[in-house]
Formats: C-alpha cells, structure tokens, sequence
C-alpha cells in the first residue's frame, strides 16, 4: 500500500513537472514572439548594432519597422563598425533612421561629443539621436559628483544637439536613473526600458519605449531589440 501510494505521488510530482515545463516554455515563446498591438502603438522600430551581423532590412520593413535606431558610437574613443552599412541599407529600405551614443559618465562630455559628430554626419532628415545612460559613476575610476555628471552630460548634449540640428533623446536605463534622476534635472524626450509592461520609473511620460529586448527574427543573427513610439 504504502509502495503503491509512493508511486502515485511520483507521477503527480513528474506531471506537475513536466505541466511547468510546458507552461515555461510557452511562456517563452509567447514572450520571444510579442510587440505591443499595432491599434495602440501604429509607429514602431528596431535599435540596431554591430553585435546583430548581417541584417535584412527589407524584410525587417516588410515585418512591421517603421524605423531603426542605430548603435554609432560609446564614450570617447569606441565606434561601431557597422553604422554606416546600417544607415545605408537602413534608409535604402524606407526605414527613418537615428543614432544611438553609448555615453559613458566617466569620461568627458566634448570627447565623447567629438568621437559621435566624426561617426554621425549632420542631416536634418534623421530622428533624434538617443543618448544611452546605463550604470553609474559610482564606479569610475577617478570619483565624479553628481553636479560634474550633470554637466559633462549637458556638455555633451549640446555640442550633439548642434551639429544634428535638434534635440537629443535620453534613453535611460532603470540603474542610471535610479541613481542620478536625470529625468528630472534634464528637460529632454525620454526612451525608456522594461519588457512586457510599460515602464514609469522616470517619473514623467516617455517618447520611445524599448518594449521587446529580446524579439526572435530571421532578420538578424541575435534577438532584436524591439522599440515603439508613444502616438
């Protein structure tokens, strides 16, 4: 009896097992193949870099892009070797296209801003360029305040926003934010982060919305990083 009762808990446990196997992995799916409804959100994109290879951008069009944000440099001295084929074959698809800067808080705002203007030519047909802030300061290697923060990243703000002609656009990460609160010291449209639900951590509406980061496509080599605009 107690054999028999031991075995049934076995095949209740190992179908309890096996129904959270499938229910993960159609989690996974579901998530891997979401983008917020088209009726709610009619304008969306991709952001692109080097690390996605080889992409065809006609057919990432013919799937729904409405634009692409492409990685062109990060902090001083680093240049993504993919931008210009990117924005090539990007605009060659009817895609609008913008840049995206990595900015690193440790190192000064016009390097950072000389590395960007000799990657990104001035064209007034281009979307704002996003300025990526993820992590902190805490960890640069010479101790930086919160006002030379600031400062440096005003600096580089408008030494861009000069050569591009507009406005900048802070894509901000919930770590940086978190600790720096640059959505409310910098009057400047928002992109914001967070799979699934419609992030709020900046305090005041975003513009962009990184929605998907990890979007399955045949249309790159890695995941695509699936972002929408607010109507």
């Amino acid at each position: 009896m107690a054999a028999r009762r031991s075995k049934t808990r076995a095949r209740l446990a190992g179908a309890l097992l096996l129904l959270a196997l499938l229910g993960g992995g159609v989690g996974w799916w579901q998530f891997h193949h979401w983008t917020p409804g088209r009726d709610s959100f009619p304008l969306q994109g991709v952001e692109i870099g080097a690390e996605d290879g080889a992409v065809d951008w006609k057919a990432l069009k013919a799937t729904g892009a409405d634009f692409a944000y492409i990685d062109a440099s990060a902090s001083a001295f680093a240049r993504d070797p993919a931008f210009s084929r990117n924005l090539k074959e990007a605009r060659a698809a009817g895609l609008k296209v913008g840049a995206v800067h990595r900015y690193d808080p440790c190192q000064p705002g016009d390097r950072q801003a000389a590395n960007f203007v000799v990657v990104v030519p001035r064209d007034e047909a281009m979307l704002p360029t996003a300025v990526e802030l993820h992590g902190s300061a805490d960890d640069c290697p010479v101790a930086t305040s919160d006002a030379e923060v600031e400062s440096e990243l005003m600096t580089f703000l408008n030494q861009v926003e000069t050569h591009m002609g507009k406005h900048t656009l802070l894509k901000l990460g919930p770590d940086f934010e978190a600790r720096h609160h640059m959505a409310a010291k910098i009057e400047r449209n928002l992109w914001l982060e967070r799979d699934l639900l419609q992030p709020d951590y900046a305090g005041r509406p975003w513009t962009l919305w990184t929605a998907n980061s990890g979007l399955a496509s045949d249309h790159v080599a890695d995941r695509l990083r699936w972002v929408v605009a607010r109507p």
